[in-house]
Formats: C-alpha cells, structure tokens, sequence
C-alpha cells in the first residue's frame, strides 16, 4: 500500500492542486478518467473481473451484487417493450422524443464539447450556482495536508452528503450561511451537508473539523440535525428522523477497522481499497469495481433498516418483490428486483474525487447502472414514455390526499403518492434503470458519438436524464416541480 502512495505523490492529480479552480465552477474539465475510459493518457491493462455470486447457491449474495440490477430490471424492462406491465403502459413511439428531448438539453449545455462533461456525481451539486465549493474547501486545508488525506477527507463528506441526499421535499430550502443564498432539493442538502461539515458537525475531534468519525456521529439526534438543516414547522423536511438514524448507525458501522480504521472514518476505505489484494499498482491504481462495491455493500450493511426484504435473514437492501417477475415455488429471490439506488450513487460520487485527485482507474465501472429515482424514471413519464394505469393513478391520488391531510400540505397539483415498497414504485424503478441503457444507445446514436467518443451512461445521467427529468417537471408542475408520481419517503431510499 505505501508503495502505492509513494509513487503516486509526486504525479497524483488535484482538481487546482491547492489552489481554487476559477476557470468554471461545474466541473466542465476534462477528467483524468471517466468510465468510458476515453480521458485518460496513459494506457490501462485489461483486469479480470470477478463473476457474479451463482443465485442457484448463494441468492442473497447475487442479489446484493452490482450484476444483479441490470440482469434483473432487464426481465422487467422486456414486458415494459411487449406493453406486458402490470401498473403502467407503455407507448414505445414515444421513446424518440424522449431522446430528441435529452438530446436537446446535452446540445444546449455542452455542445460541442461532450467530452467535457462530468460523469454524474455529488461533486457538481456542491458547486451549484458555479461556485467551486470543493475546490474553495481544499485551498482552505495547509499545503501539508496532502493528496492522499485530501481524498480521505472528500470521502468523508460525500459518504455523508449522499446519505442526506434523499427527496427534500418541495417545502424545504436551505439558506446558505456564507453567501445568504437560498437552494433547495439535493443542491440545498449538499450546501447543508457540506457547511455542517466544516463546521465540525460530523467530527469528534474540535482540531480537525473536517472529518467524519464515529464518534462525532454517534453523538447526532434529530434536534442536531434540525439545527444544521434550518428544518422548522414552517421549513419541513421529509424523512428527517430516517436521515439521522442512517448517521447515527453509520457512526456503529465504522467500527469495522479493517476497512474504516483505529479513526473509524469513511475516508480510511481509501487505505483499504489501494492495497486491496485484488487493486493492481500499474502506471496508475487500478481499482476494481466490484471491490470498491463489495467495500460498500458490506461496510454499510449495518446502516440499513431491518425492515427491508431479507433472504435466509441477510437484509438485502434497496431491492424489492416485483409482481411482473418470474414467480418460483421454490426459488422465491426470482421475483425481487435490487437497484441499490443510495449505494450506486455513492458508488459514483467516490469514484471522482479518488480519480481527480489520485488519478485512480476503476476497471468495470460500466457496471454501473442508471439510477431508479423519481428524476430519472419522471422523465419517462412525462414524456409519455410510460402513463400510470388508470385504477393505479386513482389509488395513488387517493393516497396523496390523505397524506396532504395528515401533514397539512397545501393540495396543489396533485400527482398520485405510493410508498417506496408499493409494486407500482417497483415496477417504474425498475423500468426505468433498463430505459436509461436504452436511451444512452439512441442519445450515442443522435449525438453522432462512436467508438472512444461515445457519453457514459455517468455522463448522460448528468448532462441529458436526470436534468431532463427535472426541467420537464418544472414545466409540467411549475408551482411544486414534483415529479409526475410521488414516493412517500422515509429518507432512506430515495
């Protein structure tokens, strides 16, 4: 492992070293790597990768898997091609306008320079507005905090920032404390998420503030948490008791010190990951995927309510019983759907900082899927893609009215409300990670991009589905911006 980080200190790269980057605030610089591979100079060895767990011997341990997701929504995604599914139907005619519409934003934003778009990531949400928050974050560290500690302390953050980042809510903002300006939804939880953090919210140590321990989380609650996110009656946030819950068990799952360290922080996995048995010390790190997944699938399981679907007593996760899947008298996993959708985005937003900063290659990362949330799966609706069946939206209106009752919500374009585990969430989560590998063909396709050129599915999540997904439902529900469907979040999920 130190050898590992011996040489990569002197050639490691830094977004701006240690200086704030000035040149633009989005993070529209070409990356050492994204993950189709195209941004990197020096030459990458091919490395095997590790097949996926038999479900035949082992069903919980395939399910937990990154290969599961995409082999399991594409069983759902081919009755959503044949208009077989049982909650929504499905117009493929209009699948060319939703490209043409995706298209049209990534033109808009990027053209011509498609390379220099972001694979998606927490990253750009901290720079909103084109301020460069992390860069501005790492000029404040002394020049003797180094690359390898750099990264560590990002990892720390974004590890938390994703975990706050379930739906906000349309009510809540957040005003910033150091410019006074108001944002709100993931933008507004990642400013929160990272002044907290620099505050020294998340730390037990008063001289290093900029850090996450277990300690420092094991001593949040709700009224800490209220505080720091300026949640109020009159500025409510959903899910706030489950987002406080998820710290304080992360703060018990650092106790793992093989992974987390004697610190018991999230940014030691950095240590764990570069000398990794399966890591290779080339011209670069080159992680595996499945290594950097498996870390966090099981470094995290703790965190996790034990109310989710379990298999044989192991909790599986984000990953649910679909009704349009196989049903086996004897193999009951055929019929769950896994998305992992919180791991899967923590999943990309550490793999940039570990690459800006150490010029770390993950090797499989194409792995990864669209992610099943309600800007990405909006889209889809909203463009007539998919249209709620009719006794479904009825149920669902239903549900929101009384939902808008109990919390005295004002009942302003409603849209039909399910809970997270309700099939018709199922099912439209689970058509949707198989339309986005659908959608970043025809995107490729429109675009005129082949071969080392072609966006990653990370770049058009960032650039073209789930900046659509939104603007569209700004559009379609100008006075809320929700999304067509709404999930009644604990803020564990989504």
């Amino acid at each position: 492992m130190r050898g590992i980080f011996g040489r990569k200190s002197k050639t490691a790269i830094s977004p701006g070293g240690s200086q704030p980057n000035n040149s633009n605030g989005s993070l529209k610089s070409p990356l050492p790597q994204t993950t189709n591979g195209s941004k990197m100079s020096v030459s990458i060895p091919e490395v095997p990768l590790p097949r996926a767990p038999d479900p035949a011997l082992d069903p919980a341990a395939y399910l937990r898997s990154i290969y599961a997701v995409r082999e399991r929504t594409k069983l759902v995604l081919e009755k959503a091609k044949t208009n077989q599914l049982k909650h929504f139907t499905v117009d493929m005619s209009k699948f060319q306008d939703t490209a043409g519409y995706v298209v049209s934003i990534i033109k808009r934003d990027y053209a011509p320079d498609y390379a220099s778009i972001p694979p998606h990531g927490r990253w750009q949400h901290f720079d909103v507005g084109g301020r460069p928050r992390i860069d501005y974050l790492m000029a404040s560290w002394p020049s003797s905090v180094d690359n390898q500690e750099r990264t560590r302390r990002l990892i720390d953050l974004f590890l938390v920032s994703v975990l706050l980042d379930a739906g906000a809510g349309t009510k809540w903002q957040y005003k910033s404390k150091e410019s006074g300006k108001i944002y709100r939804r993931s933008e507004g939880l990642a400013v929160a998420s990272l002044e907290m953090f620099k505050a020294g919210l998340f730390s037990s140590d008063q001289n290093e503030p900029c850090q996450v321990d277990s300690a420092g989380l094991k001593k949040l609650d709700v009224k800490t948490m209220a505080r720091g996110l300026q949640v109020t009656d009159d500025n409510p946030l959903d899910g706030l008791e489950g987002r406080t819950g998820l710290l304080q068990r992360l703060g018990d799952a650092l106790q793992n010190q093989e992974v987390f360290g004697l610190e018991a922080r999230p940014g030691n996995m950095l240590d764990y990951l570069l000398s990794h048995p399966s890591t290779q010390a080339s011209s670069v790190p080159i992680i595996p995927l499945p290594t950097l997944w498996d870390t966090l699938m099981d470094g995290l399981s703790p965190i996790w309510p034990s109310t989710r679907t379990q298999i044989d007593g192991i909790s599986i996760g984000d990953a649910w019983p679909c009704s349009v899947m196989p049903s086996h008298p004897t193999h009951p996993w055929e019929n769950i759907v896994p998305f992992h959708k919180l791991t899967q985005w923590l999943t990309y937003s550490l793999m940039v900082p570990m690459t800006k900063l150490l010029n770390v290659h993950f090797a499989g990362a194409e792995l990864l899927t669209g992610l099943p949330e309600y800007r990405n799966g909006g889209l889809f609706v909203d463009t007539g893609l998919l249209t709620l069946k009719p006794e479904d939206a009825k149920r669902g209106l239903a549900q929101y009215q009384r939902n808008a009752q109990l919390k005295g919500q004002p009942n302003m374009e409603v849209v039909p409300l399910f809970t997270a585990d309700d099939d018709v969430i199922v099912e439209w989560r689970a058509v949707t990670v198989g339309f986005l590998d659908e959608l970043l063909a025809e995107v490729n396709t429109l675009l005129n991009l082949t071969g080392r050129d072609k966006l990653s599915l990370a770049q058009m999540l960032e650039a073209g589905s789930w900046k659509g997904g939104r603007e569209i439902a700004e559009v379609s529900r100008p006075n809320t911006k929700e999304p067509p469907i709404m999930i009644l979040s604990d803020g564990t999920v989504f």
